[in-house]
């Protein structure tokens, strides 16, 4: 009975990270509208828990393949493994959100399960391939999302040169209830995910499963209602940081940024690419502060963030190694 007592231990954990990675990554979805002050910081983490939830029945869980089956060779995986990789992607989160820095909880995650894979059996247990296009995607993520964003917000400047302030204004908040519910989309479609490939590694290390299996519906379900439940307990240190430190930013802007995030992501989970929702929408409130003068984003404090972003897979994958080698 000892390896379905681990196995519960595992998918508690797992849905923890989701949950954690819920209210750690709130920011990520609500940090514009809310800073634009068109929705209310209570009404803002309904809305985002509500796109986070339903993301499954509009992507394919493309980024919890990759995850489950493209990041750690099979032979390699155990629940002991599986559990240090966690527990240091748990522990990584809970520093950056306590000191408020919008960490990426995806490059966390995967950092403690390579750690603790490498740990096990050297680095030929995964596959380097799928960890370079993820380190990768820690630059590309947010300059891709710092072009869209700048193409947006000029494209939206153009077409609005003539109309009156107030006019634009009114009619972009009401935008942005469309375009932060489609952030919330992608952030569901990738941050929900890699949980679930991670249960899947589990239930096969444990022999419930076969490799070749579809991620049953259970899990998919119970993967989105913790990153939803987690996005209403909300997580205001890394909103201040979001949504005010980097630039301010006004409702056309806003919109601009999730837009140019939610294309990002959707792009990247259909791809099957776990990226950074963090990095991407950073990157797109990066872009959109910057049309209106360099000086306009806190360089400082996006340098800081810069400095935790290539920092968590090392430090994950550390914590995982030594986390595992203490199991």
């Amino acid at each position: 009975m000892e390896i379905h007592y681990t196995l519960f231990f595992v998918i508690f954990l797992a849905l923890a990270f989701d949950f954690i990675n819920g209210f750690h990554d709130a920011a990520n979805s609500i940090a514009t509208v809310v800073s634009t002050k068109v929705l209310s910081p209570r009404f803002a983490v309904g809305w985002a828990a509500f796109f986070n939830f339903i993301a499954f029945v509009a992507f394919g869980l493309h980024v919890a393949t990759t995850i489950g089956k493209g990041l750690i060779l099979q032979d390699v995986v155990d629940l002991s493994m599986v559990t240090a990789g966690l527990i240091a992607a748990i522990i990584w989160n809970l520093i950056t959100w306590w000191l408020g820095i919008p960490s990426s909880s995806s490059h966390t995650l995967v950092g403690g399960l390579a750690g603790a894979a490498i740990a096990k059996a050297g680095f030929a247990a995964v596959y380097m391939s799928s960890i370079m296009t993820i380190t990768l995607f820690i630059f590309l993520a947010p300059i891709l999302g710092i072009i869209a964003s700048m193409l947006l917000s000029i494209a939206t400047l153009h077409i609005c040169k003539n109309a009156a302030p107030f006019k634009v204004d009114k009619y972009f908040r009401r935008l942005q209830l469309v375009s932060s519910a489609a952030y919330s989309l992608g952030h569901g479609a990738n941050d929900a995910q890699k949980m679930m490939g991670v249960i899947f590694l589990a239930l096969v290390s444990a022999g419930q499963l076969q490799n070749t299996d579809e991620i049953p519906l259970w899990v998919v379900l119970s993967c989105h209602g913790a990153i939803a439940l987690g996005t209403m307990s909300g997580g205001w240190r890394i909103v201040k940081t979001m949504g005010q430190k980097i630039t301010k930013l006004r409702p056309f802007e806003g919109f601009s940024a999730e837009t140019a995030g939610a294309i990002t992501l959707f792009g990247t989970a259909l791809a099957g690419i776990p990226v950074s929702t963090t990095h991407t929408i950073t990157g797109c409130i990066i872009g959109s502060g910057a049309i209106k003068r360099l000086s306009a984003v806190r360089w400082k404090v996006t340098l800081n963030l810069l400095w935790a972003w290539i920092l968590t897979i090392p430090v994950s994958a550390l914590l995982g190694a030594i986390i595992y080698k203490l199991m």
